[in-house]
This record gives C-alpha cells, sequence and structure tokens, in this order.
C-alpha cells in the first residue's frame, strides 16, 4: 500500500479531479442498470414485450430483437442522470473548484496524493438554507481513484472534512448519496453518519426505483474535546440503510 498524503486543492489539480469525478460517477451506471433489472415490473416489461411480439408475428428472431433493444434502451435510460449530474457540476462548483470552495474560509476542497498523483478527492460547502438553528456543512464529491481503493484514503478524506467542520464551528456534516453506492453507503455508516432522509434525484430514479438518501453526521459539542480521534460505530453493529445489514466495502 503506497503512503499517500492529505493537502488543500491546487489550480494545477484541475483536469485529475474532473476526471476521477467523471470516472467516479458513470461507473455507478452498471450497478444502476442491474439494479432496475431487478425490478418486478421491469422484468414483466423485458419478458411481455418479447413475448407478445412473437405471439403475434410467429418470428423468434423479432422477439429477440425486441428484448435486445429494450436492454439498450433501458441501460441509456438509467446512465442519463449520471451524465447529466457530471455536465451540471461541470458547469457550477467544478468549473472553478478554487472559487466555488476555496474563496472563504468555511468551505474548502481536498485532494490526497499517492506518489505524485493526485487519487483522491473531496469537497465541503456551508448548506445554505440549513434547518432553524442548525449549523450544517455539505459533503460533496468523495472519490478515490479505483487502483487506491481499500487502502483508506476515503476513510481519512472524510475524517478530514468532519475534523474541518469541528474546527469551523459546525454541528452536523450532511451528504445525499444513492441506494446504488452501496460502499460508500457502508463507510459513511461505520464512521457515525445516520440516515435522516431520502428522496428521488431526479424522474428517471423515481421510474427506476433508485433514491437518494441523505446522511447526517452530529459533531459532538466542544466539551467533548476538540479532535475527531475514533470513528463512531453503533450499538449492535453497522446497519444499513432502512435497518438492512450492510457489508463493509473500501472506496
Amino acid at each position: 500500500m503506497a503512503p499517500y498524503h492529505i493537502r488543500k486543492y491546487q489550480e494545477r489539480d484541475q483536469k485529475t479531479v474532473v476526471d476521477l469525478f467523471y470516472k467516479g460517477m458513470v461507473e455507478h451506471i452498471p450497478a444502476t442498470f442491474r439494479h432496475t433489472l431487478m425490478l418486478p415490473q421491469i422484468l414483466v416489461f423485458l419478458i411481455g414485450v418479447p413475448f407478445s411480439i412473437l405471439l403475434v408475428s410467429g418470428s423468434w428472431l423479432l422477439a429477440f430483437l425486441s428484448d435486445f433493444t429494450l436492454l439498450v434502451l433501458l441501460r441509456l435510460f438509467v446512465g442519463y442522470p449520471w451524465k447529466q449530474y457530471v455536465v451540471t457540476c461541470l458547469r457550477t462548483d467544478l468549473a472553478d473548484i478554487t472559487k466555488s470552495y476555496l474563496s472563504a474560509s468555511d468551505s474548502c476542497f481536498w485532494v490526497a496524493e499517492s506518489g505524485g498523483q493526485v487519487v483522491g478527492t473531496v469537497g465541503a460547502l456551508p448548506v445554505e438554507n440549513p434547518p432553524p438553528g442548525k449549523k450544517q456543512l455539505q459533503l460533496f464529491h468523495l472519490s478515490v481513484a479505483m487502483e487506491h481503493r481499500r487502502e483508506g484514503i476515503a476513510k481519512a478524506l472524510v475524517r478530514t472534512v468532519l475534523q474541518f467542520a469541528r474546527d469551523q464551528g459546525y454541528g452536523e456534516v450532511v451528504l445525499d448519496t444513492s441506494i446504488v453506492q452501496q460502499s460508500a453507503i457502508a463507510l459513511y455508516l461505520r464512521m457515525g453518519f445516520q440516515e435522516t432522509g431520502q428522496f428521488f434525484f431526479s424522474f428517471v430514479m423515481r421510474l427506476v426505483g433508485i433514491p437518494t438518501f441523505h446522511l447526517t453526521y452530529h459533531l459532538p459539542s466542544a466539551g467533548h474535546g476538540g479532535h475527531l480521534s475514533s470513528l463512531h460505530v453503533a450499538e449492535g453493529g453497522l446497519q444499513g440503510i432502512q435497518g438492512q445489514p450492510v457489508k463493509p466495502a473500501g472506496i
């Protein structure tokens, strides 16, 4: 396992950060596709349409081609929200990372560097309209290069955000992640985040039954010490979203 260190983002990191972000997002498309194929209504549709064509035409070839076409269209359909999210981010906060994350003292963007290469990223911005009486920091764009996962880099990046939030006087750190990002969910829950809500990121995600979970980490008060020296694990072991066990996995 190669050594790594975490530092603040610099302008020369832009291309690598964007590449990591893009690869991290599009790799969720196959998982989304597999999840969609397991939905009962999708299975009925994928079986029913070709079977109906077979009954009407008597052609196995037409039935096969219709099923293949439906699978291709479904793959494109479920991939669209992920690619659209990438486009949106590249036009907004990731268009100018320094301006978005490093122009104020209450936000930041970090990279993990190993062997002279950027291999991980994470950003944090204050929540614009938090619940009354709360000061929240939102975690964005946690990503680690595939070849450097299971080395503790993702955990170290999250801990960096948590310590930054504590130092800046935030009471909570929040984030959003989807049900197909199981390794990320396992990491967050093991570190003490809790599910505090869920929603559908887009109409497409609602159709294919893929919710986004809102997770919250409640920071200890100043009286409990100034440094996050240990991870919080819920009593009774690691539990997943909606009480289902999640197999821990590195990012």
